[in-house]
C-alpha cells in the first residue's frame, strides 16, 4: 500500500481492458469498515487540466443486472462512453448501494415502492435518511490520480458541493440524462422535486 488517509488506503493498480477501451483500475479500502472502492482512469493528463470525471455510486441491479427502475446502469456506461471519447477521465466507483442503504435494505425500499411509496419515502420508511451517501474518499482518490480540476458528469448538485468542500476546482458540471424509461420516470421526478436533481431536459412531458 502506497498512499493512505486517516480513514482511507489506496492499495493497488492494474490494466483493465473493457468493451469501450483500455482502462486502468485503482483499488482503495475504507479503513474503518474494510469497505472497497475503486477508480477507472484512461488516458494521460498534466496535474493542471481540466480532467472529465464521475462519481457513481454502486447500483446491482441497475450497473449488473440491466434494471430499468433507475437510470444508474445507463448512466455508468454513458460515462466511460464520455470518457473515452474525450481521451481522457476518471470514474469513482464508491460501494454505496441504495443511496448509502445497502443491497437487502433497498430490496425492502423496492418493496414498499411497489405499494405506492416514492424512493424517499421508502427510505424513510425504513428508518433511513433519504441520502446516506459519503464522498470524502474522493479527495484520496483524486489525489492518487493528480486530478485538481475537473469536469463533472452529474444530475446530483451535492457531488458538486463535496467536491468544492474538498478543495477540487469543479470547473463545469455536466448532467448525464441517460436511461429515462417509462419505469423509472416517476423516480427521476422524485430525485427532482425531493433531493435537488438536476436534469437538462423536461423529462416530465408524458
Amino acid at each position: 500500500m502506497t498512499q493512505e488517509s486517516d480513514k482511507y488506503q489506496y492499495v493497488s493498480s492494474a490494466k483493465l481492458p473493457t468493451k469501450l477501451g483500455q482502462f486502468k483500475i485503482h483499488g482503495f479500502v475504507e479503513q474503518s469498515t474494510q469497505q472497497e472502492h475503486v477508480a477507472l482512469s484512461y488516458g494521460n493528463w498534466q496535474v493542471n487540466d481540466i480532467v472529465p470525471i464521475r462519481i457513481h455510486s454502486e447500483c446491482l441491479t441497475g450497473d449488473a443486472l440491466f434494471s430499468t427502475r433507475c437510470d444508474c446502469g445507463a448512466q455508468l456506461e454513458k460515462a466511460l462512453q464520455n470518457i473515452v471519447e474525450q481521451g481522457k477521465g476518471v470514474l469513482l466507483y464508491l460501494r454505496q448501494e441504495g443511496r448509502g442503504i445497502g443491497l437487502l435494505n433497498k430490496i425492502q425500499a423496492y418493496k414498499l415502492q411497489d405499494e405506492g411509496l416514492d424512493t424517499v419515502e421508502a427510505n424513510e420508511h425504513l428508518g433511513f435518511d433519504a441520502d446516506l451517501r459519503d464522498y470524502s474518499i474522493c479527495q484520496l482518490m483524486l489525489e492518487k490520480l493528480n486530478v485538481k480540476n475537473v469536469k463533472l458528469m452529474t444530475n446530483n448538485p451535492k457531488k458538486s458541493a463535496a467536491l468544492i468542500q474538498m478543495g477540487i476546482n469543479v470547473v463545469e458540471r455536466t448532467p448525464i440524462d441517460h436511461g429515462i424509461t417509462d419505469d423509472n420516470r416517476h423516480y427521476i421526478r422524485t430525485k427532482t422535486d425531493k433531493l435537488g436533481h438536476q436534469f437538462s431536459e423536461n423529462l416530465f412531458k408524458k
